[in-house]
């Protein structure tokens, strides 16, 4: 399976969008600072992710989800988070 995912910061309130192969270890790299694009944002907590058996339609949408329109569509879906 093939994941996009989206994380938000508990540093700065901000979303990291990104997509893997093993979300659990992913998630986990993120948490730990072993990834340079997010180590100086930690913690981060899983608010959303998508699964699909196809790698291309998880990069099509992990595109669309840093557009603008991607970016209203997740606030959306989580609108009713409780943090």
């Amino acid at each position: 399976m093939y994941y996009i995912y989206v994380l938000k910061s508990a540093k700065d309130g901000r979303y990291y969008v990104g997509k893997t192969e093993d979300l659990r270890k992913r998630f986990k790299e993120h948490n730990d600072g072993r990834v340079s694009s997010t180590k100086n944002r930690l913690p981060f907590e899983l608010v959303y992710y998508e699964a699909s058996r196809n790698s291309k339609d998880v990069n099509t949408r992990e595109l669309y989800l840093k557009t603008a329109w991607g970016k209203r569509y997740i606030k959306q879906r989580i609108k009713n988070d409780r943090k």
